[in-house]
């Protein structure tokens, strides 16, 4: 691309509205990452690796040189184990030093699938190794699922971290979407899904053993109160499947918002038996009578703040649903927590670190509720 040539304009001859509006655009041109006419991926700043946005390019993409280049570190990043560390954008170019340190930490015991690790690398991999036949990147996939296979808990769970580590690392784990993320993957390489067709057929038939056993502690997990189902606790006990504690602010309860990826995944399945039926129908009355409603949350702008805003859950009319991430498993009250394992009786009461750094509360089931739910009887329920 060209580099830009900017005009000089006499900006302070305007209205302040435009002037606002030119300093914003002149802001985003000077500061955004932008594609490249060369179909070149634009890597944020963060330390994610934009896997969604490589897995929707083009095969001219995957057959360039910028997908080879990303493809190699995404190998190099992988630990002997077979999985990979997490919060780090693989995407972005390595130094010669940086490579050299990687190298060294092949052996290193902090693969994970927590954040979203180890599944979208493996779809990366799948994606690019279609496109080039490069037998290295078929090689990194098929040590990569022999990661999640290995990794799974006799009772169908996995934990956080694998090798196992102490604490609350090596409890089955919902949180964040990791173990589901796991289970579409796996689903998808038994089902014979187009991305997956070079799998060979020992692995597909362990895919599919896994993500049945799966789908038994799913059901198993649903945490009952007074012979009622209802949803899930974030983690479990990886020995007793009781609903387990993670970090000092992350108390056993069921979670308002990491049972939506549970039932959802319960949704996407094909043919639901009656315990999976009655599952999810279960946990979207429980979603429904445990909305907040006349609340909403506020965002203010407070320049003393270290995170210069102040986040509030307030009185409104209007406001809601809402639901709580954690609520206590008898009184089903939400539970607010601060970061020391100390219960507040409101939001608001929350320490700033805690009520602006973690979210408490959100409209996490909304779209749950309003639309997939919905759909989803329509398709199967209605269908019987």
């Amino acid at each position: 691309m060209d580099s830009l040539k900017f005009i000089s304009i006499p900006i302070m001859q305007f209205p302040i509205k435009i002037k606002y509006l030119i300093l914003s655009v002149l802001f985003l041109l000077t500061h955004t990452e932008v594609l490249c006419q060369s179909d070149q991926i634009a890597f944020s700043r963060s330390n994610r690796t934009p896997w969604g946005q490589m897995q929707n390019q083009s095969e001219d993409w995957f057959t360039g040189e910028q997908a080879q280049q990303i493809a190699k570190q995404v190998m190099l990043y992988q630990r002997n184990s077979g999985g990979w560390p997490k919060n780090l954008n693989m995407a972005k170019p390595l130094t010669a030093a940086q490579t050299a340190i990687l190298k060294k930490e092949k052996e290193a015991i902090d693969a994970t699938i927590d954040n979203s690790t180890t599944f979208p690398q493996l779809r990366f991999l799948a994606q690019i190794y279609n496109f080039t036949k490069n037998e290295n990147y078929l090689n990194s996939f098929l040590k990569g699922f022999d990661y999640l296979i290995e990794s799974q808990y006799s009772n169908g769970g996995w934990p956080q971290f694998y090798p196992l580590r102490k604490g609350y690392y090596s409890h089955v784990t919902f949180n964040d979407d990791a173990m589901t993320g796991v289970l579409y993957l796996l689903r998808d390489v038994a089902d014979k899904n187009a991305d997956f067709l070079f799998v060979d057929e020992i692995r597909r038939q362990k895919a599919q053993q896994a993500v049945d056993k799966g789908l038994q502690i799913i059901l198993k997990t649903q945490i009952k109160v007074n012979g009622k189902l209802t949803a899930w606790c974030a983690q479990y006990n990886e020995h007793s499947l009781e609903p387990a504690d993670a970090r000092t602010y992350e108390l056993a309860s069921i979670s308002g918002k990491e049972s939506v990826g549970v039932v959802e995944y319960l949704m996407s399945l094909d043919n639901p038996s009656p315990e999976v039926v009655n599952a999810i129908e279960a946990s979207c009355r429980w979603f429904e009578e445990s909305k907040i409603t006349g609340h909403k949350v506020t965002w203010t702008l407070v320049s003393e703040s270290p995170r210069k805003y102040n986040r509030l859950l307030v009185e409104d009319p209007n406001g809601g649903p809402l639901w709580a991430r954690f609520y206590d498993i008898e009184t089903n009250q939400p539970m607010y927590i601060d970061r020391y394992g100390i219960k507040k009786d409101s939001h608001n009461k929350l320490s700033d670190e805690r009520r602006n750094g973690y979210a408490y509360v959100g409209d996490f089931a909304r779209i749950l509720l309003e639309k997939e739910y919905s759909e989803w009887k329509g398709r199967v329920v209605g269908g019987q």
